[in-house]
């Protein structure tokens, strides 16, 4: 089996077999990452695919969040998004590899002709059924252009998910169209905090209604938080921040609503994508 084949829709299981199990070689460093963000070979009984590994012993330290527990927020928010049954996180799982323990995430290989679904276009061409939620200017002559994102549901349910992990760094970059035509969400370590720090580039929906599928996945979800996964990310969060995860999904059911902007906190990642 290929990391082609191998799809985390397809087959969660044997891919988290490989992430926890599997032989991992690295092949190199993602540069643009801020903190260490290596790219590897998995293999184990003839299956092999690529994954993301971040180490925790290179994770920078913020002035937010405890010093090396990003790793583990990675794992935890796929536990959630696998709790959603939207599947927008690639499997993810904490292991040793070269460099000590880490997270390793199975990679998402874009198709070349993948259509965008987030960035910039310029101000008087926004595309129909996208919405615009930031301006901007070209830094060479001064055109004016603007931030904005696809009218999707695919996308809509991840600004729920992030709305339900108190996402502090959804940038347009970390929007990934899978070669199986989903899309899927990643780079998840600056999230969970018990403080409100929802911080994205999905601002279109904001003070919207929930879609009905929205608002089935939240009744779902709390329970679910309240019992066997709340366990499960006992592992890897606070008691605090797992209880602060149920205040969320319950205020997000009650409201029934997508979240506004904050006005104590920048509601732009930076850069945005």
């Amino acid at each position: 089996m290929t990391s082609s084949e191998l799809q985390p829709r397809q087959d969660a299981a044997a891919a988290l077999r490989l992430l926890s199990d599997g032989e991992l070689d690295l092949e190199g460093r993602l540069v643009d990452a801020s903190n260490t963000t290596l790219r590897g070979i998995l293999t184990i009984d003839g299956m092999t695919a690529r994954c993301v590994y971040k180490p925790v012993r290179g994770e920078r330290p913020l002035w937010d969040f405890p010093d090396g527990t990003l790793a583990g927020r990675e794992v935890a928010a796929y536990l959630v998004s696998r709790a959603t049954g939207w599947d927008l996180v690639p499997p993810t799982v904490l292991r040793d590899g070269p460099f000590g323990p880490g997270s390793c995430q199975l990679w998402i290989d874009e198709p070349e002709d993948a259509e965008p679904l987030v960035g910039f276009v310029p101000a008087d061409a926004v595309p129909p059924r996208w919405f615009p939620v930031a301006a901007a200017r070209d830094d060479d002559d001064g055109a004016a252009y603007a931030l904005a994102h696809a009218d999707d549901p695919r996308l809509a349910r991840l600004a729920v998910l992030d709305a339900v992990l108190n996402n502090a760094d959804r940038k347009g970059g970390h929007v990934l169209v899978g070669p199986d035509d989903r899309i899927y969400g990643v780079d998840h370590g600056v999230c969970f905090h018990v403080e409100e720090k929802l911080r994205t580039v999905l601002w279109g929906w904001a003070g919207r209604q929930l879609p009905p599928d929205a608002v089935e996945m939240l009744e779902a979800l709390a329970g679910q938080v309240a019992g066997a996964l709340g366990e499960e990310l006992a592992e890897h969060l606070t008691i605090g921040e797992v209880a602060e995860l149920a205040v969320r999904v319950d205020r997000l059911r009650e409201s029934g609503r997508f979240p506004p902007p904050p006005e104590d906190w920048p509601a732009m990642p930076w850069p945005p994508m």
